[in-house]
């Protein structure tokens, strides 16, 4: 706030003080006094104008001057009324007062919604839990029968139990520091258990995969990582081509280790590539065969962000698709 908009805040208050002097000092010639104590008058009322203005001023200046640094300065607003300094003068106290209550409501008002958030969550867990036995006697009963129906029904059966499982996975994805368990593992290991756990499906779909010989060991969370390399090897059987491939390497590269997962599908066209990371986008391919939810890709990359790793993905349509997942070598990466 300048002394000029200041002044002309207030333009309405001086014009009034300033007739009331004048008043004062027409009054005390008419009565005859002397001009000096006139003139003595006149200088004492003006004065004491100035000062009561130039306090005023100075106190509004420095909140306001304050306010507007905190605003400019803070990444949480919502935190304004907790870093300014008492104003000191009637509106400002009111301002800070509103700005506190305003703060108190918002912060309610999240409350309530982060625990019907969290109640939701814990439903859909549970829920998932629940669902995964009949699916699991299911499968148990496809396993003990024959017949091209049964073999089709124990499909359909592990299909929904994949959307089951992302479900899970989704539900739990906003709070995975509860839920983890940073050690180190081995990276061929994890390969290893992920293609074991998607076996029947690349031999049916007569994918075949290839894993290079490398011993690396990084610093991860074994289900999580699962999830999201069952997630890659899954996008690459839905949209493999003839002599359908997959190949795992590793390399090193300062003080981070890559993880490749490279196919020979029908790849990414490059106006997609940059987006398959959005939640709930599904690309040409995906409109094309309409085996897409936009869910799974998405899944990798929020656990990748909360798991301090970074996933890449690069493709040329109708030649190959590459993900590339960094590990940061050692433990010292924290969930953000």
């Amino acid at each position: 706030m300048s002394f000029v908009e200041y002044l002309k805040e207030k333009a309405l208050y001086f014009f009034i003080g300033i007739l009331c002097a004048v008043f004062v000092v027409i009054l005390l010639i008419f009565t005859g006094s002397n001009l000096y104590a006139v003139a003595y008058s006149f200088t004492l009322i003006f004065i004491g104008i100035a000062v009561c203005v130039s306090v005023d001023y100075l106190k509004r200046k420095d909140f306001y001057k304050n306010l507007l640094f905190c605003m400019r300065a803070m990444d949480k607003l919502y935190l304004l009324s907790e870093m300014v300094s008492p104003p000191g003068f009637y509106e400002g106290n009111v301002l800070c007062e509103a700005l506190k209550l305003s703060n108190k409501a918002m912060n309610d008002q999240i409350a309530f919604y982060k625990n019907s958030m969290e109640e939701y969550r814990e439903y859909i867990e549970s829920w998932v839990h629940e669902i995964k036995t009949p699916i699991a006697s299911g499968m148990l009963i496809v396993e003990n029968n024959q017949g091209n129906a049964i073999k089709s029904i124990g499909e359909e059966l592990e299909k929904i139990d994949a959307f089951v499982e992302q479900a899970l996975f989704y539900s739990r994805s906003s709070s995975v520091e509860k839920d983890y368990i940073i050690k180190e593992q081995s990276l061929r290991g994890l390969v290893l258990s992920a293609v074991r756990r998607n076996s029947k499906a690349l031999i049916q779909n007569k994918v075949f995969v290839e894993v290079e010989d490398f011993d690396f060991t990084v610093h991860t969370d074994s289900k999580w990582i699962d999830f999201i390399l069952n997630q890659i090897i899954s996008n690459s059987i839905k949209y493999k081509s003839e002599n359908s491939k997959i190949k795992f390497s590793a390399q090193k590269s300062g003080t981070n280790i890559s993880l490749f997962i490279e196919d020979n599908g029908i790849g990414i066209s490059q106006k997609d590539v940059g987006r398959v990371f959005e939640k709930g986008f599904t690309g040409e391919n995906g409109r094309k065969f309409k085996k897409s939810t936009g869910i799974g890709l998405y899944l990798c990359k929020k656990l990748c962000d909360k798991l301090g790793l970074s996933i890449s993905i690069s493709s040329e349509e109708n030649k190959w698709t590459q993900v590339e997942i960094v590990f940061p070598k050692g433990g010292t990466h924290l969930l953000s």
